[in-house]
């Protein structure tokens, strides 16, 4: 298991039951779940915000406990084929966004070592994603920074 910036162990992995098809309980055609998906991403929620959603609201009444099993797709790959995915991937956005209130709070409390440690491990967790997405989600001459972080967030 990879710790990256802790002494302790990370969380137990507890899988997903193995399913290849969606309970009997959940059958929910798949346009009306994809329509349902570009419909809460147009309202500005993430594709882990979708997922909660359709599992605890459903579709028209009816939970859809995993889209990629009622659709064959993933939210994120629904998403881009409806031109509704965000520039960011989510987990990048989630951390640069995180990365910037760290840097605010730092400008605020130069004399807090612990958030300064925080930061410098989340701006380091950023550098590994941007070079993970690079070329793929993201611009081959991407780098991150601070500046670019708060003017992509704008």
């Amino acid at each position: 298991m990879a710790r990256m910036h802790t002494r302790r162990r990370g969380s137990s992995s507890s899988d997903k039951p193995v399913a290849d098809d969606p309970p009997e309980w959940s059958d929910v055609d798949a346009d009306d779940v994809e329509a349902r998906i570009v419909e809460l991403a147009e309202q500005g929620h993430d594709p882990s915000q979708i997922g909660m959603k359709l599992r605890d609201e459903g579709v028209q009444g009816t939970p859809v406990p995993n889209v990629k099993l009622a659709t064959g797709k993933k939210v994120t790959e629904i998403l881009d084929e409806h031109d509704a995915a965000s520039e960011l991937p989510e987990d990048l956005r989630n951390l640069m966004e995180r990365a910037i209130r760290l840097r605010e709070h730092m400008e605020a409390n130069p004399q807090d070592a612990q958030n300064k440690r925080a930061l410098q491990n989340t701006e380091s967790k950023i550098r590994r994603l941007v070079k993970y997405y690079r070329g793929d989600e993201l611009d081959e001459e991407f780098t991150y920074s601070y500046d670019v972080a708060v003017e992509l967030l704008e």
